[in-house]
């Protein structure tokens, strides 16, 4: 059996560390970037102020899409989760844009602004923290099954390549001659390509949240494994899984033996809905339906 967890708790201290962190590291960033004349430490600032919106967001899309089921919404407000992943990941399109549009107008302009050496002294620990920090986040979006937090931990990511290449392109900035003073602009470009295909990456799985998309292949498995033990039931037929934010809703289709009862099909599927409940515990519901084997 899985062990339980406080999913509540586990959001709430990955969001406060991802806010907390994000603030003091685009202000470093921030000041590092136009005391060094580096746009694209500017630009790795900017990203970074997006990290700390999308962390408020995260933080209370979680608290918000744990309220219990009522009348109105009797599958819970877990939906709401892969709805702010989307709107972070529209975040992250447009700091990706916006990074991208004034980094071709550096690369085009003839003015040509020479980062300081020092600033590569600021990155380096920089990099090394965010990659950090998402391996830190990623473990808690596992663990809580969270679609925005997973968005909120890929920003960490993004932020570490963001600054990797801002490190890249200053180094060569720096030691390369004038011929590549851009190379900080350029920095900057990749790092907003790289932010593009990033939100992608997030905001895709999110709809495919949204809309019910089967791809939760390792759970229906689970389930299979589960209703194979019970001797009375003989297949199982159809298995549909709904996530809504944290959880699981599941639709089981089973067949049994055409010559039990009623009664004796309706404890056979309540065994098995315990039985599923009890070794998965971020199923929430599972509606069953007993068919007769032929």
């Amino acid at each position: 059996m899985e062990k339980k967890i406080d999913k509540k708790k586990e959001t709430l201290k990955a969001s406060m560390f991802s806010i907390i962190g994000n603030t003091l590291l685009a202000g470093i960033k921030g000041t590092a970037g136009v005391l060094g004349h580096s746009y694209a430490l500017i630009a790795d600032a900017i990203e970074s102020t997006t990290d700390i919106v999308s962390s408020i967001i995260v933080l209370f899309g979680v608290q918000y899409a744990q309220k219990s089921p009522d009348v109105k919404h009797p599958y819970g407000y877990g939906k709401i989760e892969p709805v702010m992943t989307i709107f972070i990941g529209l975040l992250l399109v447009f700091s990706g844009c916006f990074i991208g549009y004034n980094s071709i107008e550096n690369i085009v302009s003839p003015e040509v602004m020479v980062p300081e050496k020092w600033t590569l002294f600021v990155i380096g620990p920089i990099i090394l923290w965010k990659e950090l920090s998402f391996q830190w986040v990623m473990r808690k979006a596992k663990k809580t099954q969270s679609t925005s937090l997973k968005a909120d931990a890929w920003h960490h990511r993004a932020d570490a390549v963001t600054s990797l290449t801002a490190f890249i392109g200053i180094s060569i900035s720096l030691y390369f001659g004038e011929s590549f003073h851009h190379a900080d602009s350029y920095a900057a470009l990749f790092a907003a390509a790289f932010i593009l295909w990033n939100s992608y990456r997030l905001i895709k799985p999110a709809v495919d949240e949204l809309l019910d998309k089967q791809i939760y292949n390792s759970v229906i498995d689970h389930i299979g494994q589960i209703a194979k033990r019970n001797k009375q039931i003989d297949n199982m037929e159809k298995c549909l899984v709904r996530k809504s934010g944290m959880f699981y809703s599941i639709d089981l289709h089973i067949r049994v033996n055409p010559r039990f009862t009623v009664k004796k099909g309706h404890e056979i599927a309540h065994e098995l809905k315990h039985e599923i409940m009890s070794e998965i515990p971020n199923i929430i519901d599972v509606l069953i339906h007993v068919e007769p084997t032929y």
